[in-house]
């Protein structure tokens, strides 16, 4: 395990809601499930270089699973309700990385995009590298990392555009909607462009 897993395993731990949080996602029976993104960020931020980790302040649980045999935004849905049923508190938001390809250009606009072919894939493609990262619990409580750029933006506070899908001008409005250097001082942002 390198020092960054362990870091990053250790913040985790040390918050009891997203380690619940992670076991009820494991318990879920979501297939692939893992959640990531801008929760973790707002942990290892919050932890780092602001006031500490506020659950309260959590937009969305991103919770990213992958089924193949269940493309549609109603089975999102039910995915995102069987979460609620098990913890009502978080603000869940479960997306199969499978079924992305049949909404995304409608969403986001651009050409359709290929199917992607894991979660890990799908992870590669998220708006920062410091979010492009995922965590899940295995059976036996240990804590997976899915990291395609590794955890040096994360845990070092860099807030850098990953232009794999995110083109510059939705990079420069994700910015200017998240204030990082206002929520986390110390967070070093790099200029997208």
């Amino acid at each position: 395990m390198t020092s960054g897993v362990r870091e990053l395993r250790d913040l985790v731990v040390g918050s009891g809601w997203l380690s619940r949080a992670l076991t009820v996602v494991r318990d879920s029976g979501l297939p692939d499930a893992w959640i990531g993104a801008g929760v973790l960020r707002d942990l290892v931020w919050g932890e780092r270089y602001g006031d500490g980790f506020d659950p309260t302040t959590v937009h969305d649980v991103d919770v990213v699973f992958f089924d193949p045999a269940r493309l549609t935004r109603d089975d999102d849905d039910r995915a995102t309700a069987r979460l609620a049923a098990a913890w009502a508190e978080p603000p869940w938001q479960a997306r199969n990385q499978a079924a992305v390809h049949t909404w995304y250009a409608a969403k986001f606009g651009g050409d359709p995009i290929a199917p992607y072919r894991s979660v890990a894939e799908a992870v590669a493609t998220w708006p920062e590298y410091a979010t492009a990262v995922a965590v899940r619990l295995d059976p036996d409580d240990r804590l997976e990392v899915c990291a395609p750029y590794g955890l040096a933006d994360l845990l070092g506070g860099i807030w850098r555009h990953n232009p794999a899908r995110v083109d510059v001008a939705w990079s420069r409005q994700r910015l200017a909607r998240h204030r990082p250097s206002q929520r986390w001082p110390g967070v070093t942002v790099i200029e997208p462009g």
